[in-house]
């Protein structure tokens, strides 16, 4: 069995659906005629960019060879070029690859995943949505006035009705803007916005839910000591990314002036990036996205190294759901899963790209059980749906915070 044929799909999200501006997805076909599906959590470069390079590394490296062989895959993918060293595009071009590989190895077995990764630990996966709004513009302007993003009773009465359905953790970012210019120090005005949404979340909720508090590396390690001096009378579960990801020492540095757990980790790829954020104790959850750290052995690789660290694992995803598909055979077979972050309750846009949805109940998703990675793209409907933009699938900022 041997890779023979690779196509890749640059789908544009619709207005007011979260996970992106665009997802990519990738479909690979044997000799045997059997298809496997990928997806790649967007790096540094434009949508048409990063589908060409997906072709390029599958051309160079994956045509021709067998789909069970991903551990000589990701060798050729991480020298490739005379490098040797994590490269956030390339191991977004392999990731995508490499759990489509895995999808044909799933397939060709009769078994889901999991089942060939270590088998199943858990019977379903407790999930997290952030505090979407329940109507109008998932990324609201700054003439926007109240959002669930920044009022604190908004954000309140929007966590109680995820609870209601049965979430038993929200999350939120009301820490104030990250831009290209970060770190730096949170304005006071930031820090007591910041506080007024814990605490009027906690109230909400109470001990039904914990709260995850969402920040994007934009302050300094005294910084977000500052800002978490600040919010730790109200017990979050964790303080997510609060120094940039470039230097897992300030990590350090920070998380051992706090109680809360730190979690980091969506823009990490690799075990090696993840091996010297554990060796540092510099976080205590991590969070690796299938569609960029590496695919799904490289992720059991890095969940194993954080169980020696006795640290937790909590995929991310603000992707789509074939990323989505990956994390969840990972976090099946792995345990020391903490929680799965999920995109509400995986219906809208996310359940219409898949033939069949992915399931959520009582806030815990469902592990699939069919063979591979347990979804099927629709194929109509991401041909229904092209991207012929140009942007970058998030961003930043570009001016600096002033006070």
């Amino acid at each position: 069995m041997h890779i023979t044929d690779i196509e890749t799909f640059v789908v544009g999200v619709p207005d007011n659906a979260p996970g992106g501006r665009y997802f990519i997805f990738v479909k690979l076909t044997t000799d045997g005629g059997v298809t496997g599906w990928g997806e790649a959590y967007g790096a540094s470069f434009g949508p048409k960019a990063m589908a060409a390079m997906i072709e390029d590394v599958a051309s160079r490296h994956l045509a021709g060879h067998n789909p069970h062989n991903v551990e000589a895959f990701f060798r050729r993918c991480y020298s490739s070029g005379f490098t040797q060293r994590p490269d956030l595009s390339m191991m977004g071009c392999y990731s995508a690859l490499e759990m489509a590989c895995w999808d044909i190895v799933g397939k060709e077995a009769g078994k889901p995943v999991h089942a060939l990764i270590g088998g199943r630990v858990h019977e379903a996966l407790r999930s997290y949505t952030y505090l979407y709004p329940a109507d109008g513009p998932i990324y609201p302007d700054e003439t926007s006035g109240k959002t669930v993003y920044n009022d604190p009773d908004l954000a309140a009465e929007n966590a109680v009705r995820w609870v209601e359905q049965g979430f038993t953790a929200v999350k939120f970012d009301p820490a104030g803007p990250y831009t290209q210019y970060d770190p730096h120090q949170p304005l006071l005005t930031d820090i007591e916005l910041s506080a007024a949404m814990v605490k009027a979340v906690r109230a909400a909720v109470g001990t039904r839910a914990d709260i995850l508090f969402g920040t994007h590396g934009q302050f300094t390690p005294s910084g977000a000591a500052r800002m978490a001096r600040a919010i730790e009378p109200y017990d979050p579960l964790w303080f997510e990314e609060p120094v940039p990801p470039d230097m897992p020492e300030a990590m350090a540095e920070f998380a051992a002036k706090t109680s809360i757990p730190v979690a980091t980790g969506e823009r990490l790829t690799t075990k090696y990036e993840f091996a010297r954020l554990l060796a540092l104790d510099a976080a205590q959850i991590v969070q690796p996205n299938c569609g960029r750290s590496g695919g799904i052995w490289e992720t059991k690789k890095i969940a194993a190294l954080a169980e020696v660290h006795h640290a937790l694992v909590a995929p991310h995803c603000y992707c789509g759901p074939v990323v989505a598909a990956a994390n969840i055979q990972v976090a099946a077979s792995t345990p020391n899963f903490l929680i799965l972050e999920a995109i509400k309750d995986w219906g809208g846009f996310h359940a219409e790209l898949l033939k069949k949805p992915l399931k959520l109940e009582d806030g815990y998703t469902i592990i699939p059980d069919e063979p591979g990675l347990g979804v099927e793209p629709d194929e109509a409907v991401l041909r229904a749906h092209p991207y012929d933009g140009d942007k970058l699938h998030l961003g930043m900022a570009a001016t600096p915070v002033q006070p």
